[in-house]
């Protein structure tokens, strides 16, 4: 326990790196828990409402089923963090498993991406939860207006953050509600649509036709990758129920069920609900139209009252739909402040980032600093993208595509390569291990490399551009998502340089061949527990024992610590009785 002038912290140090052994609260969440955790933190009601319109303006009537096509690649990539889960189960997951299969510096990357989509994403899910808070309220003026919607986003965000810190079972208690609510309106409301669409038709409506559900209708290559990848957004999230995998009942099983069968879910409702909307909105660029460009961003704003209607039971539905997308928001930003604060939590604990967002707290069992910073960093950038530009804003949300795309596609590739020695043990080794998130990581690859360097890149693409030296004008999308990423890499050499002098002063520990010794047969093996990120001060040695009148006599000494990093290591090395081998 650690003092500060006198007071006691109430964060303790993390007291292992192992799965399950980091100090959070085990056996809090069993299967139902972690399905509503994967569906929650992907939103479905703020995602279709944020996304529905960008696809339609890209793949016009084939939307639905691109929005489908989206969960291909997503179902792909979900048995690859359910095969890694399976083998460690570590809240740090993309971080931790592409550590594990490729080395620190790719796992700092990995971890990176992961961090850059959570924080850019809180921006845009604290704006839409305090625009609709203020139109639940009637106050549609401050939904318009930048300073009260930044100051409203940035008490939503400090609720959440104060939810998630004082723990899981809470967080979990929360979900629940929201999520009933926006499933039970998301199905009402696609429902009453097609309903409408078929007994009393607005003047945009348009019959349901097996057209929409062919996906070589899609305009051009390019339309089709912009669709995807904004159909790759709204499935993102499932991931969650991984991120607290050390919380879970059964972790090694329970958390891949729980996301394929999340995907599964989203799959329906998606579907669903934007063949029902296109159905009653048609695709117009006026009115409610999905593709007017003045509902791009919330489709669902005029949607409600045009299917239920304005007054009496129509009017409480419609402010019930509002209801739903602000639950979603806030439901979809709590679950990203869950793994963003577990995944820091994690990359402390194996000195990927400073040691103190290693720290749990000793009554909520909940990551202190990682969940505290995290939510004050998401602040910061909410404010600042708030104030430089609506347009920097919109173009920042787009960029998070890019960095989901990264993640997921060095996770698809870490499970093959991990795996990859008993890929031929058997067919299903082969299929889910090798196979599956084989092709969800080149999926996801050419969708990174094609969305970055052709669709996002072209200047006249979102809301702002760049130029670039040597480059020319750049589409703001890419600038913004790949430098981003390029930051990461910029402090990859001094964040892993700790981990990078302890591994190599623990080494230094252990002998490099065991001496020969009469009477007695030796022979050695060092594996740590986490070879690719864990380092510890470890030693071990074979060494003479000198008794007067007892020749010949040898002692094996071994010795683990507990302290980490590049200042453990030497101290403990310290109390070595003698030289390490001949």
């Amino acid at each position: 326990m650690r003092l500060f002038g006198g007071a006691v912290s109430a964060g303790l140090p993390a007291p292992g790196t192992g799965s399950g052994h980091k100090g959070l609260k085990n056996d809090a969440l069993g299967m139902f828990s972690s399905v509503v955790m994967g569906l929650a933190s992907t939103g479905p009601a703020y995602s279709l409402a944020a996304t529905l319109g960008i696809i339609v303006a890209g793949v016009g009537l084939q939307a639905p089923i691109v929005t489908m096509l989206a969960f291909v690649p997503m179902l792909l990539v979900a048995y690859a963090f359910r095969e890694l889960n399976a083998s460690n189960a570590d809240c740090g997951t993309t971080f931790t498993w592409a550590t594990r299969a490729f080395g620190p510096r790719t796992g700092w990357m990995g971890g990176w991406g992961l961090i850059v989509a959570n924080i850019i994403v809180m921006a845009s899910l604290a704006q839409i939860a305090a625009a609709y808070g203020f139109r639940l309220m009637g106050l549609d003026a401050l939904a318009e207006n930048r300073l009260w919607t930044t100051a409203a986003g940035v008490g939503w965000i400090a609720v959440l953050t104060v939810i998630c810190y004082v723990g899981i079972s809470l967080s979990v208690v929360v979900q629940r509600w929201l999520l009933c609510l926006e499933v039970v309106m998301l199905i009402l409301l696609a429902v009453a649509a097609l309903v409408r669409v078929y007994v009393s038709p607005p003047p945009t409506a348009i019959h349901v036709s097996a057209s929409w559900f062919n996906p070589f209708a899609v305009p051009s290559v390019t339309a089709m990758t912009s669709g995807i990848l904004a159909g790759v957004f709204i499935y993102w999230g499932w991931d969650t129920a991984f991120s607290v995998n050390e919380e879970t009942v059964d972790s090694t099983r329970i958390p891949g069920r729980a996301a394929v069968l999340s995907t599964v879910l989203l799959l329906v409702m998606y579907g669903l609900v934007s063949t029902s909307a296109q159905a009653f909105a048609g695709v117009g660029t006026s009115g409610i139209g999905l593709g007017n460009a003045d509902n791009a961003d919330d489709v669902f704003s005029g949607l409600g009252e045009a299917v239920f209607g304005s007054h009496g039971t129509g009017l409480f539905l419609s402010r019930l739909l509002i209801l739903m997308v602000l639950t979603s928001a806030l439901a979809s930003a709590q679950t990203t402040i869950l793994p963003l604060a577990r995944t820091v939590f994690s990359m402390a604990v194996h000195k990927a980032v400073p040691s103190r967002f290693a720290r749990v707290h000793r009554r909520f069992l909940t990551p202190t600093w990682g969940t505290i910073g995290m939510g004050v960093a998401s602040i910061a950038l909410f404010v600042l993208l708030t104030s430089l530009s609506q347009n920097v804003l919109a173009d920042s949300i787009d960029s998070v595509g890019l960095a989901i795309a990264f993640q997921y596609g060095l996770t698809g590739f870490a499970c093959v390569w991990y795996h990859r020695k008993i890929l031929t043990r058997s067919v299903k080794d082969l299929v889910f291990k090798g196979v599956l998130p084989g092709l969800g990581a080149l999926f996801m690859l050419l969708l990174f490399l094609y969305a970055t360097f052709v669709v996002y890149a072209d200047p006249r693409y979102g809301t702002t551009a760049v130029d670039l030296p040597l480059i020319g004008r750049t589409g703001g999308v890419t600038v913004l998502g790949l430098g981003a990423l390029l930051i990461g890499f910029l402090l990859m050499p001094v964040v892993t340089r700790g981990h990078s002098v302890a591994l190599k002063l623990q080494r230094s520990l252990l002998p490099r061949r065991l001496p020969p010794h009469a009477a007695v047969d030796s022979a050695s093996r060092y594996l740590p527990a986490d070879s690719g990120s864990g380092v510890g001060g470890d030693w071990y040695d074979i060494i003479p024992l000198r008794y007067p009148g007892r020749p010949g006599r040898r002692g094996c000494a071994r010795s683990r610590h507990t302290r980490r990093g590049h200042r453990g290591t030497p101290a403990h090395g310290g109390a070595r009785p003698g030289p390490a081998g001949p």
